[in-house]
């Protein structure tokens, strides 16, 4: 298949183009050219800005894709610039398990219904999860639902993640710096880069439709993880209310995700355990010495 990925030359996106490109596909990157990527003549590349609907329109011009993966939708307004001039049988969006607005275990993908969202054109809000509720909406009025996937993840772990939230803990652990977690035993899910990055792109081979939950087996509280990086490092985590606020810490319930809809396609998922332990251990080595 012809498929346009928007994005792709970050963190969990590089595995996904490599299982993309593996599979067969012809892929074509679209990024506004400021991260250079690995895929040498594996791939296509146009430049463009999707925040500038003139350069979105004159990058897309003439050309017709089976499958668009967009990787960098944040708001209404970045769907519109998009799906208003390409010209594809399918729209596979990286949304976010952020849409949920309640925590609890066990969420299934019904829980938040974009069609029913109020819509706003607005450019990219302060608050994250409006913006990925509001992308998912803003699909709908350009697309059939059937032929639209919403793609929801939890924190993305790994080691090319570049928004320093697992290294937070690390450090904080590390060189002694007081932190405030208000709720240390809460379990949460999570997902590994590369996986998160294959589930989409076999998404691409598969028929589903409308939203689907992706996350690893099992589940771990930031108290496991301050622990972890404790017995690693050999030093004491500080606790403090007037400590730099935990980034994981977003939540005073467990929260886990149905991934009956994802394992239907047969994609396994991972334990955690799998991975978070050694993704620590290689956080904790890069300050653990001062």
């Amino acid at each position: 298949m012809k498929i346009l990925v928007i994005g792709g030359t970050r963190f969990f996106g590089v595995p996904m183009v490599k299982k993309l490109i593996a599979d067969g596909h012809e892929v074509t990157l679209a990024t506004r050219g400021q991260h250079k990527d690995t895929f040498g003549s594996a791939v296509l590349r146009i430049v463009m800005d999707k925040t500038d609907e003139n350069s979105v329109k004159a990058a897309l011009c003439g050309k017709h894709f089976d499958a668009v993966i967009d990787k960098v939708a944040y708001s209404s307004n970045d769907v519109r610039s998009l799906l208003r001039h390409a010209r594809c049988g399918r729209y596979i969006q990286m949304s976010s398990c952020a849409v949920y607005q309640s925590a609890h275990t066990g969420i299934a993908e019904e829980e938040f219904d974009a069609k029913s969202f109020p819509l706003q054109w607005l450019d990219r809000p302060s608050d994250y999860a409006l913006g990925k509720r509001l992308a998912e909406r803003a699909a709908l009025e350009f697309m059939d639902e059937k032929n639209c996937v919403f793609v929801r993840f939890p924190v993305v772990l790994g080691e090319n993640d570049y928004t320093g939230r697992l290294a937070f803990y690390a450090q904080h652990v590390c060189t002694g710096l007081p932190m405030c977690i208000e709720n240390p035993d809460v379990q949460c899910s999570y997902i590994h880069q590369t996986q998160a990055g294959e589930f989409i792109a076999k998404l691409a081979d598969t028929d589903v439709s409308g939203a689907v939950n992706g996350c690893s087996v099992g589940t771990v509280s930031q108290r496991e993880i301050v622990s972890c990086i404790e017995k690693i490092s050999g030093r004491q985590a500080i606790f403090s209310p007037s400590g730099d606020k935990a980034p994981y810490d977003d939540t005073a319930s467990d929260t886990s995700y149905d991934c009956t809809k994802a394992e239907s396609t047969g994609f396994a998922f991972e334990q955690i355990n799998s991975y978070i332990y050694a993704l620590l251990g290689r956080e904790s080595e890069k300050f653990k010495n001062n």
